[in-house]
This record gives structure tokens, C-alpha cells and sequence, in this order.
């Protein structure tokens, strides 16, 4: 959904801060993204989101566990575990910004991002390790960059249309959407 839509609805039905016999912020907006509502911009938008974290997550891991002199396995144990950790804070950063407390920030972005983080380390890491040389590549090396901007790429297409589906029941990042304005 467009932003410009949302400044619309704003400006037509109020602020809805301290309105007596208005529902909740959640309950109307939660009505506001019903399901069967998602359109392809805003599963990539939600997607892409989602690679930021990861690719921030991934790239720090193999520089970490380079720079540590771990094996590929390890390695990529922590690219996988602080992905997770970018891709929740991202989420985390934009819901707490909107006043909500920590505990109920933290749950939002896990079940916001919990499967698209999974599908695109899944996809991502499975290309990394199933194309030859690629996990032997150092930092370095051209191929190390390659590869992972294929399977970032990779990724991307494939979790968005997950995304896609998860939007239209009302779940993944259209609840986190509601805490945007």
C-alpha cells in the first residue's frame, strides 16, 4: 500500500489520538489491512527490509568469523544468527520508534519476521554453499561477492512472494505496518 494512501486516510478521518468511542490504534488500523490486501509493492518493500537485516547479519558474520579464522560451517552458523538479529532490529527500530513498549515491539517483529528471515537464509545460504567455490572464496575475492549478490538476489525473489501471501492474511509485515504512521 502507498504511503500517500495512508496520509489520505489520515487527513479524512483525523489523527485518532484521544478519541472517545474510537477503537483502538490496532484494531482499526488491523482493519484498515484486511486480508486479501497485499499488492506486490508492498511484499517487496516488506522483502527487501528483511535482505537489509540479512545482508547486513551475513556480511558481518563471514567478516567475523574470517577475521577469527573459523571453518564455513561456524562461520556460517554466525552470518545466520546475526542476520536474524539485524532483520529483527530493523523491525524493532521502526515499532519502538512509534512508542510502542519493548516486550510488545519484540513480539511484533517476531512474528513480522520470523518465516521471511528463515525462507531468505534458507534460499540464500543454500546457494552459497551448493555453488562450487563459493565457500572456500575469501573476502577478497570477486567470487565471494558475486555469488552473494546472486544469492541475495535469489532470496529476494523468492521470500517476496511469501511475503505476498503472509500480507494478504493479515500477517508478517502488515502488522508491522500499522505501527508506520
Amino acid at each position: 500500500m502507498q504511503h500517500d494512501a495512508h496520509t489520505h486516510h489520515q487527513h479524512e478521518h483525523g489523527d485518532h489520538t484521544g478519541h472517545a468511542g474510537h477503537e483502538s490504534r490496532e484494531g482499526h488500523h488491523g482493519a484498515h489491512h484486511a486480508p486479501g490486501k497485499a499488492s506486490w509493492a508492498m511484499a517487496a518493500k516488506a522483502t527487501l527490509h528483511c535482505l537489509t537485516g540479512c545482508a547486513i547479519g551475513e556480511v558481518l558474520g563471514m567478516v567475523i568469523g574470517t577475521a577469527l579464522g573459523w571453518g564455513n560451517v561456524q562461520t556460517m552458523i554466525l552470518a545466520i544468527i546475526l542476520a536474524f538479529f539485524f532483520g529483527y532490529a530493523l523491525t524493532l527500530r521502526g515499532i519502538l520508534a512509534a512508542g510502542v513498549d519493548f516486550r510488545a515491539a519484540f513480539k511484533v517483529a517476531l512474528a513480522a519476521d520470523t518465516l521471511s528471515i528463515a525462507v531468505m537464509e534458507l534460499i540464500d545460504n543454500g546457494v552459497i554453499a551448493l555453488w562450487p567455490g563459493a565457500m572456500d572464496a575469501h573476502l577478497s575475492e570477486p567470487v565471494f561477492w558475486i555469488v552473494l549478490a546472486i544469492a541475495l538476489a535469489a532470496a529476494f525473489v523468492i521470500t517476496t512472494p511469501v511475503n505476498k501471501w503472509m500480507i494478504g492474511r493479515g500477517k508478517g509485515h502488515a502488522v508491522v505496518h500499522q505501527y508506520h504512521h
